[in-house]
């Protein structure tokens, strides 16, 4: 349902002489056989699309969302499916910590107090483990897919930190809920500079 608004959405444009160029994500995915199967119904309903709006072609592309940590692992196969991946860092941290979203107020704080943990890792990207299945997941895709486009969406697209961490990776964007774009754009500007430096 969400591919087939996607497309009629795109197809329309194109009647209306605009050139639209969507990005359709699937998320979840821990494994290569499943984006084959999404991409096939995906493919599909293109085609459908195409022959209701009597169009010959309309660009769009397929990527994956990159949140399971088993994904980063096998993102060299993904990749050879997927245009681009963007790493979905809340639900890996989640994942890579073993930390409930909801749950975390009954002991983060202590965790932070005690120095068992530097910072929320909700707020910022773990560097040190979770940033390492990052950086992994980027290699092995652009193994297979030297043109894949990388980024990361989320509120760590949104801070600082983080920010400059995906730009030290070699990301190509950063995506983030509207209030925080304008502290992400200055903070990739800060990382740019930092790096010429």
């Amino acid at each position: 349902m969400q591919i087939r608004a996607i497309l009629e959405a795109a197809a329309e444009l194109v009647k209306e002489g605009k050139d639209p160029y969507p990005e359709i994500m699937i998320p979840v995915v821990c494994d290569v056989k499943e984006l084959e199967d999404q991409f096939a119904i995906a493919e599909q309903i293109y085609k459908e699309v195409l022959a209701k709006y009597g169009l010959k072609k309309l660009k769009y592309l397929l990527g994956t969302m990159i949140e399971i940590p088993r994904a980063a692992f096998v993102a060299d196969k993904l990749a050879t499916k997927a245009k681009f991946f963007s790493f979905g860092t809340n639900d890996m941290t989640q994942m890579g910590f073993g930390f409930s979203r909801d749950d975390i107020g009954g002991f983060l704080p202590e965790y932070i107090n005690k120095g068992i943990l530097a910072e929320d890792p909700f707020q910022s990207i773990d560097q040190e483990g979770i940033g390492e299945l990052i950086k992994l997941g980027i290699k092995r895709g652009r193994m297979t897919n030297k043109n894949l486009e990388v980024g990361i969406c989320g509120e760590h697209g949104g801070e600082p930190k983080s920010v400059e961490f995906c730009h030290n990776i070699g990301m190509d964007y950063v995506s983030c809920s509207p209030f925080r774009v304008p502290i992400a754009k200055l903070a990739a500007a800060q990382a740019v500079l930092k790096d010429k430096k």
